[in-house]
């Protein structure tokens, strides 16, 4: 398990708990305007923690934390996720899982395995604009020390500051949209059939997000139960060769309102 930290208490990561956050190493996806390049850049990378180490610590906490949040980078990249959710289950903990939905067939053994109580999935974008705004690639979801790209195949430098992102490698943004969306509309379904807890999440950020693609992500969730718009931030971030934007204060209220036709709860972080 590629475990970069942890964070020993937090209050609002996982509703109605005192918890704290288990974080893993490495990212199947590239997204431009994350401000956790330390979890997903190789380069940036800090030396990883024993799961003795972890699970020490939190069985220390017990009786004084009531849940963990796993997230990353993107902690279904660890082929062996399941088992460690399995043993904070088994140590009287409720776990949050955080993921980016690429990775449904492990997904689906976790919610099958019953061990989860609460699902947050990041949507990126509208599904036509996905891999452009995450901007995967095969060797991420593979190998978490695969190398950034970022001067190779998806260098996305050399673009004004007021460009969209865009692939600049022989594999189309096309082809990886048909491969990447399926993932995320499969773990979707997943999520809104698996009668867990759950919650949808974006972040919004010029260039990458328009009003109408709030529509569109609206359809592609309809009917769940919850979603949340994160207004960007600007921070330390992977690419910083793009200027990234927050939302204007109307804009996101514009935004929820567009949300709240599709999805049941809507919310404003």
């Amino acid at each position: 398990m590629n475990i970069a930290g942890i964070q020993k208490l937090t209050l609002v990561d996982f509703p109605g708990h005192v918890a704290a956050t288990v974080f893993t190493r490495g990212c199947s996806f590239r997204c431009g305007f994350c401000h956790n390049p330390e979890l997903v850049l190789p380069e940036k990378f800090n030396p990883l923690l024993s799961e003795a180490q972890i699970f020490e610590f939190l069985e220390s906490r017990y009786g004084k934390l009531t849940g963990i949040c796993f997230t990353g980078g993107e902690p279904l990249m660890n082929p062996d996720a399941d088992k460690f959710i399995s043993h904070l289950k088994a140590l009287g903990f409720d776990v949050k899982l955080d993921t980016n939905g690429s990775f449904p067939d492990r997904l689906e053994k976790i919610i099958k395995d019953g061990d989860v109580d609460y699902i947050a999935m990041d949507i990126k974008n509208s599904l036509s604009k996905y891999a452009q705004t995450a901007i995967p690639n095969s060797k991420f979801s593979t190998d978490p020390l695969a190398s950034l790209g970022m001067t190779e195949k998806l260098s996305i430098s050399n673009q004004s500051s007021n460009q969209k992102p865009k692939f600049s490698n022989s594999e189309t943004i096309e082809q990886s949209n048909n491969e990447l969306t399926k993932k995320i509309q499969r773990s979707v379904k997943l999520i809104m059939d698996s009668g867990i807890n759950y919650e949808f999440r974006t972040t919004a950020c010029h260039p990458l997000h328009e009003l109408a693609d709030f529509e569109a992500m609206g359809k592609m969730i309809k009917g769940a139960k919850r979603y949340f718009l994160q207004n960007y931030k600007k921070s330390k971030r992977i690419d910083e060769t793009i200027k990234y934007e927050p939302f204007a204060d109307d804009e996101l209220k514009k935004a929820k309102k567009i949300m709240g036709k599709y999805v049941k709860e809507v919310g404003i972080r």
